[in-house]
């Protein structure tokens, strides 16, 4: 009885996986859809595909005219047979995860064996890869074993050698070239064991890599032709293995196969060439990695990614990334990230996002952000955010947010924002439109206040100001000149000001001003700090008076009676408070006229 539940339940257990098995593994190829298009384009049939089987094609536009009119109703048919009427065998078509990628291959080849030699622990096979519809030799093929992780490129004859090593039960050989389709080929032998770290169920994971990086200036100059070629015949070939070793991007453990394996721990020497690392990648002087690095990636100079950065990334001069990053970069000179970066990035250079950012950048010189940027900013030279802002820039000269800034901006000389609703300080801030708050010398804000006005008041019977910014805070440039025979004055200076606004006519603005006064000579300083409240009425629309008490607090080292011949000497009125020895203080009045 107990013997007849265990094989019950075996037999349930095998049940159940094997019909999971069938939902979780079907491929995309094999899925069977229903379409029914006439008169569309061909991109507009891929779509439709690709939504009816909950997947996505991968390919380049100048692969098949986009515009090219189709008509088509299939009911309950596969994928790959749908592709093959659309395209009449003239495009391949490769799977990894959750898309099918179409790629020019319109050839076909076949291998030919020349001598097949197997001897203890030793398997020698070489021959020809030949064109199957004209018999040509194909030079520059590559031929590889999946599983061993040996390979090698055909000569100028389309001559081919490998060597194998180990005990093998069998050996697939696969020939790969651009425009060709993969033709593949088993040898049969009499052993067993594979390749120990072989791990064959992820052989074709994470193959959605990017070759950018091989085109890049400073990575082309260490990765050979033949590598380059390997990766253009086999660019959807990919295995993992615990650890490799280079000398160069040539010398290394999987010899040109490097470039398709992706390794726990992988150390170079000078430097190394490798699809991805999924731990610790170190090199004395560069790591140049096809696809994506988690955890760990160090260089003396550089490192270069083509995929994605998950985790700490450290290089002497640059890390160069061709897609996102997650997590720590750190270069002496430069990061560069092509799409996101989410993390930190300290450089001693800049740090250049060509799309989002997220975290904290800090760099020596600049911080470039070309689309939105949510965190913090801080450069010695300059912070630009080429569209939104969310977060806080600081700079020793200048901040740019291309569109919208939510935050801060500190700078040395400026700040810039489209649309700001934050904070700047700056000696010149700058935005098209502002819901915040800025301070500084001259705050211009170009849908805000340009206020020009003219006052007099108990002290200097003619002044003119201009105000910029908005109601919430606007600076003020002020001059004036007290006309009298006998008691000129003249003055310049800067201030502040705050409007409460209660309608479309009234409003009350509170303001603090500093000015110097000049009474005939420049042995004195002379200082006038007044804080006014005036309350403002519109008579018509640009046109607005405005009058409110003001106290006044008047401090001088000069000596009474050392102004100048026809100056004021008593600046003070007669009814004044004591502040102290060399400064009194007093009520006074303030009225005036703004045009805006």
């Amino acid at each position: 009885m107990r013997l007849k539940i265990i094989i019950a339940l075996l037999f349930i257990t095998g049940y159940c996986k094997a019909q999971s098995s069938v939902t979780n593994y079907l491929r995309n190829l094999d899925r069977r859809v229903n379409l029914d298009i006439k008169q569309q384009p061909i991109s507009e049939v891929l779509n439709k595909m690709s939504k009816a089987g909950d997947f996505y094609f991968s390919y380049t536009g100048s692969l098949f005219k986009q515009d090219s009119i189709v008509n088509l109703k299939v009911k309950d048919m596969q994928v790959r047979d749908i592709l093959d009427r659309l395209f009449n065998g003239k495009v391949d078509y490769k799977e990894t995860g959750q898309y099918i990628i179409l790629r020019y291959a319109a050839n076909h080849l076949t291998i030919e064996p020349e001598n097949i030699t197997s001897a203890d622990k030793l398997y020698i096979i070489s021959g020809y890869v030949i064109d199957t519809e004209t018999g040509k030799k194909i030079k520059q093929a590559s031929v590889y074993e999946k599983r061993l992780l040996q390979s090698t490129l055909t000569d100028n004859e389309g001559y081919f050698r490998l060597r194998f090593k180990g005990e093998h039960t069998d050996v697939t050989l696969t020939a790969s070239k651009d425009t060709y389709r993969d033709t593949s080929l088993v040898f049969l032998a009499d052993i067993t064991v594979k390749p120990e770290g072989y791990k064959e169920e992820d052989s074709e994971q994470g193959s959605e890599f990017f070759n950018s990086i091989e085109n890049s200036g400073i990575s082309r100059f260490f990765i050979s032709s033949k590598q380059r070629m390997q990766s253009l015949n086999i660019p959807d070939f990919f295995a993992n293995t615990p650890f490799q070793a280079s000398l160069t991007p040539g010398l290394s453990t999987h010899g040109i196969m490097s470039s398709q394996v992706i390794n726990k721990v992988s150390l170079n020497i000078l430097g190394g060439y490798t699809a991805g690392t999924d731990g610790v990648e170190v090199a004395g002087v560069f790591n140049i990695t096809k696809g994506n690095v988690k955890k760990l990636q160090v260089a003396g100079v550089f490192n270069g990614v083509g995929g994605s950065v998950d985790g700490v990334q450290v290089a002497g001069v640059l890390n160069d990334v061709r897609t996102s990053v997650k997590g720590v970069q750190v270069a002496g000179l430069l990061n560069h990230v092509k799409e996101k970066a989410e993390g930190f990035q300290i450089a001693g250079l800049a740090n250049v996002v060509s799309k989002d950012a997220k975290g904290m950048q800090v760099a020596g010189l600049i911080n470039v952000v070309s689309q939105d940027t949510k965190g913090f900013q801080i450069a010695g030279l300059g912070n630009l955010a080429s569209k939104n802002l969310n977060g806080m820039q600081i700079a020793g000269l200048g901040n740019i947010t291309s569109q919208r800034m939510k935050g801060t901006q500190i700078a040395g000389l400026f700040n810039y924002a489209k649309e700001m609703d934050g904070f700047q300080i700056g000696i010149v801030n700058i935005s098209g439109k502002s819901d915040g708050y800025s301070l500084g010398l001259i705050n211009f804000v170009k849908n805000g206040y340009h206020k020009l006005s003219f006052s007099t008041n108990e002290t200097i019977n003619a002044n003119v100001s201009f105000k910029m910014g908005n109601a919430k805070l606007y600076n003020i440039i002020l001059a004036g000149k007290n006309f009298a025979d006998s008691a000129n004055i003249e003055t310049a200076g800067l201030g502040f000001g705050h409007d409460f606004i209660f309608s479309n006519r009234f409003s009350v603005a509170a303001e603090i001003t500093s000015q110097y006064l000049y009474l005939g000579n420049w042995d004195y300083s002379n200082f006038l700090h007044r804080f006014q409240t005036n309350l403002q009425i519109q008579l018509v629309k640009g046109i607005t008076v405005f009058g409110g008490p003001v106290y006044s607090i008047y401090s001088t080292e000069a000596p009474e009676g050392s102004s100048g011949k026809g100056y004021k000497q008593n600046i003070a009125p007669a009814r004044h408070d004591y502040i102290s020895k060399r400064a009194k203080g007093w009520i006074g009045w303030n009225v005036g006229i703004t045009i805006m």
